[in-house]
């Protein structure tokens, strides 16, 4: 997260007579640049499954259901594995500024390959804008902190709040714009859409560079030379093997997208247990520490579990919308893009509400536990697969159902993305031990990855016989409540565990 003190001799952010809002000037260049960053995400996202599941006479890739769910699911478990690896380059390398900079021109340039209509293009852009969102995520919300004078000044929060208003702003109006052009039009033209978007926010960025923070230059961990050195020299011994390694398969005609989805699934999901057992197996520790981290492991497992089934939407539950569902309400005729745009709407309409709501229940002493809020979302996510359920069985024999049955879907996701979204966050910041507290912000991310790699080897698992059936929501649906019960069940043991933390 972001750091929340300045090197001696910094001031929080250049002196102006100018503000945003009544924020440091610079909180508008980052406000624009994350704007322009998720219109282009999404856009892109929006798209995604469709296109690779278009047939190749409609300009697609032709893909099954069930490949091109897996892949869309391994990409976006990248894109925040990389987020690891983006913060310690920018500690370690280049500082958040030129970190974020590089990893905008890396996101830019993957989505104008996109734009060529060729399949290698297609997936080596792929790799571009997992690569640069890991370099950018991870640092423009760190940046936003370095405009606050520490944790004690009183606009921080707000500042944030409009930061996060940016990102659902842009995440509201991309598939509106980029899901129709696409859809509608030339999915390409769709795609470089995107690579626009992405240049929009970069030149908003670069700009406005001078109202930032002098800490967004700092590298605040300098790695020595020797280190460098070996880090490359394993860096290159790693990827040569790789490059060796899938160009025999390549070349022996073996090469299928399953050689690239399996290996990250699996790197996905061992991944995080490695990093678990690294710290419970750390001696420096004291056993209060050691205990929190326990309980934190049930939070990460509720998470990932969540996130599985959430981040269908732009995969199956896409499927669901052109395939299955009509794309006229009121008269009103629409491309099943536009369902994209329900939960950035959803999350600016009820984020307030349930701000308030927590406030409120606090002061009458009857706020839910952390473990409650879990498990209620956890029952929202499996809720909403067991409507999909119900959707699924009413578009049987070809229907077209109402857009209202994904409207639902999306609202009770929604409702339950704001129950543990934000307060996993705010728990990781608590039972994190001290030597990892910089670090566990990283860790939280990984049960999106975690959570999406299942996905992706469920869906190429099942295949398309199974995949987006009426039995495959259903059996996640009910995974998740039991989930949610189980949490519940246990949850003295877990607050046990988490010791003075509530």
């Amino acid at each position: 997260m972001a750091s929340t003190t300045l090197e001696p001799g910094l001031k929080p952010a250049p002196a102006s007579g100018k503000t945003f809002l009544g924020h440091p000037r610079g909180l508008a260049t980052l406000f624009m640049s994350e704007m322009w960053e998720r219109f282009s995400y999404y856009g892109m996202r929006a798209l995604l499954v469709l296109y690779m599941t278009a047939a190749v006479a409609d300009g697609g890739l032709g893909m099954k259901a069930a490949v091109a769910a897996a892949v869309y699911s391994v990409y976006t478990a990248m894109v925040y594995l990389l987020a690891l690896p983006g913060g310690w380059i920018a500690d370690r390398f280049l500082g958040a500024r030129k970190t974020v900079a590089v990893g905008g021109v890396i996101i830019m340039a993957g989505h104008f390959m996109l734009a060529v209509p060729m399949s290698v293009s297609f997936f080596v852009g792929l790799a571009f804008i997992a690569v640069g969102s890991g370099l950018l995520k991870a640092n423009i919300s760190t940046m936003v902190g370095h405009l606050y004078d520490g944790p004690n000044d009183p606009r921080r929060d707000g500042g944030f709040t409009i930061f996060y208003m940016g990102i659902n702003l842009g995440a509201f109006a991309a598939p509106l714009v980029i899901g129709t052009v696409g859809q509608s039009v030339n999915w390409h033209l769709g795609f470089a859409l995107a690579g626009i978007g992405m240049a929009l926010g970069l030149t908003q960025f670069l700009f406005g560079t001078r109202h930032l923070s002098p800490q967004s230059d700092v590298v605040t961990s300098p790695i020595p030379a020797a280190e460098k050195r070996a880090v490359f020299r394993k860096a290159g011994l790693w990827l040569a093997l790789a490059v060796v390694f899938y160009g025999i398969v390549a070349l022996t005609g073996h090469f299928t997208i399953n050689w690239a989805i399996w290996p990250l699934s699996i790197a996905g999901i061992a991944i995080p247990i490695f990093v678990f057992a690294k710290v419970k197996r750390d001696k420096d520790l004291d056993q209060a520490e050691q205990s929190k981290m326990s309980g934190y492991i049930w939070f990460f497992v509720a998470a990932a579990v969540f996130w599985m089934i959430y981040d269908q939407s732009g995969s199956t539950l896409s499927l669901f919308a052109d395939n299955n569902t009509a794309s006229t309400l009121a008269g009103i005729h629409f491309p099943s893009t536009w369902f994209q745009s329900l939960n950035p709407l959803y999350i600016m309409a009820l984020a307030p509400v349930f701000a308030w709501l927590w406030v409120a229940l606090a002061r009458r002493g009857k706020n839910p536990s952390t473990t409650m809020k879990f498990a209620f979302g956890l029952l929202m996510i499996g809720g909403s697969f067991l409507v999909m359920m119900l959707a699924m069985a009413a578009a049987a024999g070809g229907t077209k159902v109402t857009p209202l049955w994904l409207a639902l879907v999306y609202l009770i996701q929604t409702v339950g993305e704001l129950t543990l979204s934000p307060v996993g966050l705010s728990v990781t910041t608590k039972l994190a031990p001290a030597k990892y507290a910089s670090q566990m912000m990283g860790v939280w991310f990984l049960a999106v990855t975690a959570g999406d790699c299942v996905a992706a080897i469920f869906q190429l698992g099942l295949g398309d016989s199974v995949v987006g059936s009426t039995w495959y929501f259903a059996v996640q649906g009910v995974m998740a409540i039991l989930a949610g019960v189980g949490l519940a069940m246990y949850r003295k043991r877990v607050v046990k565990l988490m010791g003075d933390v509530h």
